[in-house]
C-alpha cells in the first residue's frame, strides 16, 4: 500500500479479532509486521491505539497505513487450489446447513487442517463450496483418525460466537468408542491432567502424557453401554475439557485403550482380525446457535465404525441406556 486508507468493519466481520481481520484482507502482511504497526500507533481503530486481539464492531473504522511486504512474506507460497471433486465430497457429508453454520460427518483418515505432509484436509476443501469472496471457518478440531461431527462457521461473526461457546464449555459433546477390555466401573469420571512430552521409547517423538509438571486439567465422563465379556466394551465418552488426544489417553489410563489406537494402546489396541481404523466417533453435539437458541446434532456411524461393531458382535442401538447426551444428565 502507498497511502493511508480507512476501512469500515462490515456486519459479517463483527466480533472478529483485529489480527484476523488483517489476515483476511492482507494475507501477505506478516504477524510481526502487524505488531510493529500496532505498537507504533500506525494502525488504529476509531482513532485509538489497540492490541492485535481487539474485537471489532460493525461500522468501526480501521486506519491502514502505507506498508511494504518483506521478501520473506512475499515468498510465502499461495494456498494450493482445491481439487474438482472436493465440492462433491464435502456436500456428501454435510449433516446440517443454515445461514450461519454447517455440520459435517468427517470420515476417519481425513485431516481437519494441513501440515508439512498433509496436502488434503477439510480446511483446504472448504473453499470449494464457499461463495466467491467468502471464507468458511473451522471452530473446533478432530483428530485425523477420529470420525464424526465437525462444525464450520460460514461467517466471521458466527465463527467468533461459536469459538467463544467452545472456549467457555457451553458446547456439550458425546463420543462413542469401542475399547479393548473394560473400565473399572460402569460409569465414572477420569480426572488426570495431561500435557505433551517426549517419548522415552521413541526419542524426538511427542506423546500426550499424564501427570507431567506442566500438565493441564483434563476430565472425561464415561458410561459403559455394552460389553463383550472382558474382551471389549462400547463406551460413551463426554469430555469436560478439550486437551489434545484426551479421550484416547484417558481410555488407556483406565486400562481399556480404544481399538485401532496403537499409539496409546500398544498391541492391545490392535488385536488380530480387528478393523484397523480408530474406533472413536464424535456422535453428538449440543451447542448454542449463533442466531439464538440451541442446536443438537447427531452423526451416523461411518462404515469404519460399523465394521468395528460387527467384529465385536455389537448392535449399534442408539436407544440403549448411556448412548445419548441426555443420559449423562441423569448421572
Amino acid at each position: 500500500m502507498s497511502a493511508v486508507e480507512q476501512r469500515a468493519v462490515a456486519a459479517e466481520e463483527a466480533d472478529l479479532r483485529l489480527d484476523r481481520w488483517f489476515k483476511r484482507h492482507f494475507p501477505t502482511l506478516g504477524h510481526g509486521r502487524l505488531q510493529k504497526l500496532l505498537r507504533t500507533g500506525q494502525v488504529r481503530v476509531d482513532g485509538k491505539r489497540v492490541q492485535a486481539n481487539a474485537r471489532l464492531s460493525e461500522g468501526q473504522t480501521i486506519r491502514i497505513p502505507p506498508f511494504t511486504v518483506d521478501d520473506g512474506e512475499r515468498s510465502k507460497p499461495a494456498p494450493s487450489a482445491h481439487r474438482p471433486q472436493d465440492a462433491d465430497d464435502l456436500r456428501a457429508i454435510i449433516l446440517h446447513e443454515d445461514e450461519a453454520l454447517m455440520a459435517i460427518n468427517k470420515p476417519c483418515g481425513l485431516a481437519v487442517q494441513g501440515g508439512s505432509k498433509t496436502k488434503r484436509h477439510i480446511d483446504g476443501m472448504l473453499s470449494s463450496i464457499a461463495p466467491k469472496g467468502e471464507r468458511y471457518r473451522l471452530v473446533h478440531r478432530l483428530d485425523r483418525d477420529t470420525s464424526g461431527l465437525l462444525v464450520v462457521a460460514k461467517s466471521a461473526s458466527a465463527a467468533a460466537k461459536l469459538s467463544k461457546a467452545f472456549q467457555r464449555h457451553q458446547v456439550q459433546k458425546l463420543y462413542w468408542a469401542l475399547v479393548a477390555g473394560l473400565p473399572p466401573l460402569e460409569h465414572g469420571v477420569i480426572d488426570r491432567p495431561l500435557s505433551k512430552g517426549a517419548s522415552r521409547a521413541q526419542p524426538g517423538f511427542e506423546l500426550v502424557q499424564a501427570d507431567l509438571d506442566d500438565a493441564q486439567d483434563a476430565k472425561t465422563r464415561y458410561r459403559t453401554i455394552a460389553r463383550a465379556g472382558k474382551v471389549a466394551a462400547w463406551l460413551a465418552l463426554q469430555p469436560l475439557s478439550g486437551r489434545t488426544h484426551q479421550l484416547r489417553v484417558h481410555c488407556t489410563l483406565m486400562d481399556c485403550p480404544i481399538l485401532g489406537d496403537p499409539k496409546y494402546g500398544g498391541a492391545r489396541a490392535k488385536p488380530e482380525g480387528a478393523p484397523g481404523a480408530l474406533m472413536l466417533h464424535a456422535r453428538e453435539l449440543d451447542l448454542p446457535h449463533p442466531d439464538g437458541g440451541r442446536l443438537t446434532l447427531t452423526a451416523p456411524l461411518p462404515d469404519t465404525m460399523r465394521a468395528g461393531f460387527a467384529w465385536i458382535g455389537f448392535e449399534p442401538d442408539a436407544q440403549l441406556p448411556g448412548a445419548r447426551l441426555a443420559d449423562f444428565e441423569q448421572l
